[in-house]
């Protein structure tokens, strides 16, 4: 078949393919036909036409089944539209403008009409500018909008990351993506999945201007394109990536092209490189192919796959990646290699397939990141310049807080309380967190609480704290009254958790209770709650399994994986226990396995969805894991800290699956943890400050119905601590209130940890919160905490009042000329680093550890510091 015409620059080939998926993904959506594709029976352009066929053909499942065709029809329009009113809008390529303007979706956000919005917003600021000019407006708007908060791994939409006014990384990075192509530039959201010099990922954006791509730190401008805090700890990842909805061509290196999806490899942009082979034999020396390759990284305690791959056909998997060590594991048919792999050793790697059962004992290796480097040199920024950039800073701060001034107060959240005979305390959490939708919450607690008395209250109560933030009124009162019907004769707490909760894992919330309860005719109802294996057999039989993209997994709303009648495995469960709880069966996922259950004589049932089989599994076929302390542990070992210091993974078709427990679990030792039977490993890692991980593998085996003991060990971790410099005790800093201070006054006599730090900042915020999380040990040792905030780097959102949490001896000053600053911050690569700069004082007032920049874990290397000074002879 040969379709004549060349819109969007798309050859015959292309759009053949185009045209097959879009077929395809009719007969997928049949049930939702008319929601989705009546829209073509519309007078729509060739360009409309073509536009809505490429996103219809690489469009999820969960999108298809959650959204209707007008919300995608009215998207194309706006974008189209735009494209002809921008000054650079032909200017962008066709290939760059379906891949990187025309998609709706960045992340895993919640899809609303949003493009229209957003470009009325930036039209105007934008309009006289050049494309780079305006990628660096966009971003100033930006941070009028949000800035950084740590949170859950559920992505806001940009519409709700500005009515809360803040949001991680990755919502800061799709709101900016989502900006920048309302006004027609091509943008993408790029991450590196995990970093190898410390904990946690991070994610930023790049935008096309003119024929290069730049990258920006979303929501924290820069005076110019091509500079953020993460670009030192950039040269130190093992990859960077984005992902394209598409068969995407493009000039980057591709790490895999899958059937629905293409990830590209964008590391080269920012670090050294390599492209390393892995060769997978087995026991006879031939090569495997079709085996599955996982390229790990320790990061948060587990070893986490930052790319899988297949094998050729001549047994390799090829993958470009970052100067340091790598796991390498490889799997297949039950058979498996592990290897660990420094990348600088060389560029071919053997892994043997010689293990089908896991090994015995205790398995202790290094894993080394890559060097810290120099970035290259580039022309300062004027005085001018760098004024200008730093009161836009200001002005945007300014801007966005007298809106959060607009949230709802402690007062009003009284008024209401009070109004209602609602706990107070309780009533103001509730708002407090609600920020931009606190009015919505209110008016929820409000029109409800008379006729339901605290219920609405314990409603909200069950929720996450994002939740606050979009959930609007009509899902609430549809959970509320839907569970009210429901409430039976079960115990409060499990109602409450397990029928009331609107919460299933990380979807976003939506109506379904009525829509469930009529979904049934009574007798059916009767007969699932009688016995729920039976609403299983007829979900496993008649709903069917499709999965396109993996990191959308999980996020379809229960509704419309119901009327689509299809859904990946973790989003058929979430309709699952959706069902259950909204014909008032108690039913959740396994709060460490994620596997869906129901309740059933007080006792959790595994609903196991396998080829219309359903399993149950009784408690007989779990046993019990309970961690033993070491007695033998060093004073300077990690406190037990789960994903902090370790994990436990389950060893399940060659391949450990880590364990979900609530990161930083540190009651670790109190109770035994309740486990399927099986082969298991413990991970336990010692990070150093070169960002080096002293790994210990633990291998051990639960079996049914008996108790494993496992003592949590780390290997030795003894540094030398070195003295780096001193900190001079005359230097001045002056108090909040203005009054001037020495330096020695606030330090004290039996050393300190002293830090400069930048509050707008996302690494001076996450220094803030690891010192607080660590309190305790830090007041243990009574040692003072003075942060410092320089003139430059104030601003008049901070308020040192919401820091309460951290150690009682924490001291906020301010510095107007810097001078107690050691000057060896000056010299690169620490210069480049930037805030936070922090130190760690002996009782001579000797620098004995610094640690400038982003890099999680600082606060715990710095307490440990500290303990190893104070045990020290001087």
């Amino acid at each position: 078949m040969t379709l004549q015409t060349s819109v969007f620059s798309l050859d015959d080939r292309a759009m053949e393919l185009i045209d097959r998926k879009f077929r395809e993904k009719q007969l997928v959506a049949q049930a939702r036909a008319h929601e989705l594709f009546d829209i073509f029976q519309q007078g729509l352009t060739e360009e409309e036409t073509w536009a809505l066929k490429y996103l219809f053909a690489y469009m999820p499942v969960n999108d298809m089944a959650d959204y209707d065709g007008d919300l995608f029809l009215s998207h194309v329009r706006h974008t189209l539209e735009i494209r002809g009113q921008v000054p650079w809008g032909r200017r962008v390529p066709d290939h760059l403008f379906l891949h990187f303007v025309l998609p709706y979706r960045v992340n895993t956000e919640d899809i609303e009409d949003s493009r229209g919005i957003l470009y009325s917003e930036l039209a105007a600021r934008t309009a006289h500018l050049s494309m780079a000019e305006a990628i660096l407006e966009t971003n100033y708007w930006c941070h009028e909008k949000a800035n950084y908060i740590g949170s859950d791994l559920r992505t806001i939409s940009p519409l709700t990351m500005i009515r809360n006014a803040r949001g991680r990384c990755g919502e800061e990075s799709t709101l900016a993506v989502a900006a920048l192509r309302s006004i027609g530039i091509p943008a993408r959201q790029v991450y590196t999945p995990r970093w190898a010099h410390c904990d946690d990922n991070h994610a930023w954006v790049e935008a096309w201007a003119d024929g290069k791509w730049h990258y920006i730190g979303a929501c924290e401008p820069e005076a110019r394109l091509d500079q953020g805090w993460f670009s030192p700890p950039a040269r130190r990842a093992m990859l960077i990536n984005t992902r394209v909805f598409a068969n995407y061509r493009g000039p980057e290196d591709i790490t895999l092209a899958a059937e629905w999806f293409t990830e590209i490899n964008l590391l080269e942009g920012y670090a050294p490189t390599r492209s390393i082979a892995i060769v997978v034999k087995d026991e006879q020396g031939q090569p495997v192919s079709g085996a599955d390759v996982y390229f790990e990284l320790y990061n948060m305690a587990e070893f986490y796959p930052i790319a899988a791959l297949k094998t050729n056909v001549l047994g390799e998997a090829s993958f470009k990646t970052g100067f340091g060590d790598l796991l390498i594991r490889a799997v297949k048919d039950g058979s498996y290699g592990e290897e660990k792999i420094t990348v600088a050793d060389g560029e071919r790697f053997e892994v043997i397939l010689n293990q089908s059962q896991q090994p015995d004992g205790i398995r202790d290796f290094d894993m080394v990141p890559p060097p810290e480097r120099n970035g290259e040199s580039s022309d300062p920024v004027s005085e001018e310049c760098l004024m200008r950039h730093n009161n836009r800073i200001e002005e945007g701060t300014k801007i966005r807080t007298s809106y959060e001034d607009t949230f709802l107060g402690e007062a009003q959240a009284t008024e209401l309380a009070v109004a209602f005979g609602l706990p107070q305390e309780r009533v103001w959490d509730v708002l407090r967190k609600a920020r931009g939708n606190s009015r919505e919450i209110a008016a929820f607690l409000q029109e409800n609480s008379s006729e339901y008395g605290e219920w609405p209250l314990r409603l909200l109560e069950s929720m996450k704290e994002k939740d606050f933030i979009d959930t609007l009124r009509p899902a609430l009162i549809d959970h509320l009254v839907g569970s009210m019907s429901q409430r039976g004769e079960l115990e409060e707490d499990t109602f409450v958790s397990y029928i009331l909760c609107p919460r299933v894992l990380h979807e976003m919330i939506v109506p379904y209770k009525h829509f469930f309860q009529n979904a049934f005719t009574e007798e059916e109802a009767a007969t699932f709650r009688q016995d729920p294996s039976v609403l299983v057999r007829i979900l496993d039989g008649q709903w069917g399994k499709w999965e396109d993209l993996p990191n959308l997994m999980g996020k379809g709303n229960p509704v419309g994986t119901f009327k689509m009648k299809k859904g990946d495995p973790l989003s058929v469960d979430i309709l699952f226990v959706a069902l259950c709880r909204s014909l008032g069966i108690p039913a959740r996922l396994h709060p460490s396995e994620q596997k869906p259950q129901y309740m059933a004589n007080g006792s959790w049932m595994d609903a196991l969805f396998t080829h219309g089989t359903m399993l149950q599994k009784e408690k007989a076929e779990s046993g019990t894991l309970q961690l033993l302390r070491d007695s033998a542990a060093l004073a300077d070992s990690p406190a037990a800290s789960y994903s902090g210091s370790f994990t436990f993974a389950r060893l399940e078709n060659g391949v450990y699956k880590t364990l979900f427990y609530p990161y930083g679990k540190s009651d670790v030792y109190d109770e035994p943890f309740e486990v399927e039977q099986g082969a298991y490993r413990m991970t336990s890692g010692v990070r150093l400050k070169d960002g080096t991980v002293r790994v210990r593998f633990s291998y051990f085996t639960v079996r049914a119905g008996e108790q494993t003991g496992i003592s949590l060990t780390f290997r030795e971790a003894q540094q030398d601590i070195p003295v780096l410099g001193s900190m001079n005790r005359s230097n001045t800093v002056a108090y909040l209130d203005g009054t001037s201070v020495a330096l020695g006054d606030l330090i004290g006599m039996n050393g300190a940890v002293v830090a400069w730090i930048e509050p707008e900042r996302e690494p001076s915020k996450h220094l803030i919160r690891e010192i607080s999380e660590l309190a305790e040990p830090f007041a243990e040792l009574g040692a003072p905490i003075v942060l410092i905030v320089g003139d430059s780097e104030w601003t008049a959102s901070f308020d040192p009042s919401r820091y309460s949490k951290l150690p009682s001896g924490t001291v906020f000053v301010r510095d107007s000329t810097y001078a107690s600053l050691p000057g060896f911050i000056a010299e690169p690569p620490t210069s480049e680093a930037g805030f936070p700069h922090l130190f760690v004082l002996d009782n001579q007032d000797q620098i004995r550890y610094t640690a400038s920049g982003y890099k999680i874990g600082t606060g715990q290397e710095a307490l440990q510091l500290l303990t190893g000074v104070w045990q020290q002879p001087l």
